[in-house]
């Protein structure tokens, strides 16, 4: 089973590699993605004191990752961890990569003080709902999005 850990700047090259497992189909690559912004903003994240980066490795190579931001303070529901991207390498998938990872992930919520845990999927992603579900989701809603740029 691999190694769950933080990334560190070492992880960043694999990182920016990896996420073209969320842009293969169904997924799709952002009109605007450039792999040096990715770099540099996957910098900030693995530095800032509210986000984290988990990845999942095996002899040194990146299987899994997912990114985790303590984002709004809800006066409904309080503070807030959004789960931006979790991916895992389509040769790892059904291993209990993603598990782990979103088992981490979960635990690093609580213990930077988050009461919820959240995540935006969409529609076209079939076999990651399957695998959402599994872990028995609280709330289901659709969220809705604007490109501003």
């Amino acid at each position: 089973m691999p190694t769950v850990r933080h990334a560190t700047p070492a992880d960043i090259p694999q990182l920016v590699d990896a996420y073209d497992w969320l842009f293969a189909p169904p997924g799709l690559k952002p009109p605007h993605w450039d792999p040096v912004v990715a770099a540099d903003r996957l910098t900030r994240v693995i530095a800032g004191p509210r986000t984290a980066v988990l990845v999942a490795t095996e002899q040194d190579q990146v299987v899994g990752f997912c990114t985790l931001y303590l984002d709004i303070e809800s006066v409904r529901f309080g503070q807030r961890c959004w789960l931006e991207d979790l991916a895992v390498s389509p040769t790892q998938r059904s291993t209990g990569v993603g598990t782990t990872l979103l088992t981490t992930a979960h635990q690093w919520a609580a213990s930077n003080g988050a009461d919820h845990l959240e995540l935006d999927s969409a529609n076209t992603r079939t076999d990651a709902h399957r695998f959402y579900h599994r872990h028995n989701p609280g709330a289901l809603s659709t969220t809705f999005s604007w490109h501003l740029a």
